[in-house]
């Protein structure tokens, strides 16, 4: 079984915030797999589709971000779910607006989520999926910026990373993560 993660904070006031990329993707492709995310399962809402490629996940930590490695290391226990099964998606400071950069490790990089996770996980090798948001606006404090929505000039550009992001989810069905990271880093 594949588990696909998005990274975000649960709540109506953080919904389609930079800081929630990772959850909108995972609702893109659940919508598009009619998957709805109605189960709840060690502080996560999820839901299991069978597709041609075999059982995949889809997984909202409801944790919220500093802590998503708390609900995502017993899912992967309870389900049997190995660290090459798995693909995070969150957002990325250091990358332009909408661009993707997809690698197999890492540090943290300063994001607070990942850090969670390379904790409870005990590695720092797992396949990622970045989703750029850029740098906050001089004089703008970092949690401000990220907690913030998109501003209306980035919505085409969000909504096509979002895109991109469920293309390269569905292409690592079938393909090894290395293959799609070829195909779509820098989109």
């Amino acid at each position: 079984m594949k588990l696909i993660i998005g990274l975000g904070n649960p709540g109506k006031q953080y919904e389609h915030t930079r800081h929630n990329i990772g959850f909108d993707v995972i609702d893109a492709l659940a919508h598009q797999w009619n998957a709805p995310l109605n189960q709840t399962k060690f502080n996560g809402m999820y839901s299991t589709v069978h597709r041609p490629e075999g059982k995949v996940m889809l997984l909202k930590p409801l944790t919220y971000m500093n802590l998503s490695g708390e609900c995502v290391r017993p899912m992967m226990d309870y389900f049997d779910i190995g660290i090459e099964d798995i693909i995070v998606i969150y957002d990325d400071l250091d990358l332009e607006t909408g661009k993707l950069r997809l690698r197999q490790k890492g540090s943290a990089g300063g994001h607070n989520g990942i850090k969670s996770l390379i904790q409870h996980l005990g590695t720092q090798e797992f396949n990622r999926i970045r989703v750029g948001v850029s740098r906050p606006p001089a004089g703008m404090k970092v949690a401000d910026y990220v907690l913030a929505k998109f501003s209306t000039e980035d919505g085409t550009v969000v909504q096509d990373a979002i895109k991109k992001s469920c293309e390269a989810i569905e292409a690592s069905l079938s393909k090894k993560f290395l293959d799609v990271m070829n195909t779509f880093n820098g989109a």
